[in-house]
């Protein structure tokens, strides 16, 4: 009983462990092969993380409860300490939102003088494939990263194929566009290939200086929304940690009904900034969604 007991709990400490840093065993038969990433993990893998979603959500549940923790040591009641503590567990969630915002921008912004690259190649008498395979040794750095493996890629697999697994990597409408023009400028480019590559250049600036006009007028609204919502809770911190009164108000029935009932309007005042300052994203209409192909599981497993 003791040596199955010993098993069970190696068992158990192994899976658990393996679950917990993404390393778990796959039960299904190696002969399947996923073309597939999930809509988490692309997000993930768009903000430059290498975690798994289950990863993810593990630690932001972890760095939730360790809040909880240091805000009861400090506050002395757990409803106050919880809503930070909420608060801290989506922090992950928004840093990551930003971070995977900034990486795209950079793309998009770089977009242009990728293209002028792409051109000066085609201009010295390059074919396209050389002067997007060009991209990823002197172009822009987050080109360069997105494009790091397009000259393996297209060597095995060609050129449309090589520029259809970055548009799916990227997942992203402008370099949809972009991505789209240069797989047909390559198929059926020809003599108007250098005109092709003038009028997207022209053309992605023209866009660019759109979405920073945009970017740029809701800026204010933006920090004014963090700032409304995050004070309120500094100060009942801070109430509920000095005069002796505020203690014990805000451990009473009385006290817990106020915070759960600015907790609720917290959350729906957030929620309606949020709506109200969102921009309409533009939709994919190129994409393919966050489906890879096949063809990039070959690649990898070469």
């Amino acid at each position: 009983m003791r040596l199955l007991a010993a098993l069970c709990s190696a068992a158990f400490a192994y899976l658990a462990v393996g679950h917990l840093t993404g390393l778990a065993p796959n039960p299904r038969a190696p002969a399947t092969r996923r073309t597939q990433v999930s809509q988490r993990q692309l997000w993930l893998l768009q903000a430059g993380s290498d975690l798994t979603p289950r990863q993810f959500w593990i630690g932001s549940i972890g760095a939730g409860f360790i809040a909880f923790l240091a805000f009861l040591m400090v506050a002395g009641t757990w409803w106050v300490a919880s809503i930070p503590a909420v608060a801290v567990s989506f922090a992950p969630y928004l840093q990551y939102a930003r971070q995977r915002t900034r990486r795209l921008a950079e793309v998009q912004r770089s977009w242009p003088d990728g293209l002028r690259e792409i051109l000066a190649h085609v201009n010295s008498g390059a074919t396209l494939a050389n002067g997007i395979e060009a991209l990823a040794e002197r172009g822009p750095a987050p080109l360069r990263e997105a494009f790091s493996r397009f000259p393996v890629q297209a060597r095995m697999l060609g050129v449309v194929p090589a520029l259809e697994i970055i548009k799916e990597e990227l997942a992203d409408p402008s370099s949809d566009k972009v991505i789209e023009v240069l797989v047909l400028a390559h198929q059926h480019g020809g003599e108007t290939l250098q005109e092709v590559l003038r009028d997207l250049i022209e053309t992605m600036v023209a866009d660019q200086l759109t979405a920073e006009q945009i970017r740029t007028a809701g800026l204010e609204q933006r920090l004014e929304s963090v700032v409304v919502a995050v004070a309120p809770w500094v100060i009942l911190l801070f109430l509920a940690t000095v005069p002796e009164a505020y203690r014990r108000f805000y451990r009473s029935a009385q006290g817990r009904f106020v915070v759960l009932l600015a907790g609720v309007w917290a959350v729906v005042g957030w929620v309606l900034l949020r709506v109200i300052s969102r921009h309409i994203q533009e939709v994919r209409v190129f994409g393919g969604g966050s489906t890879l192909t096949a063809e990039r599981d070959k690649a990898v497993a070469r």
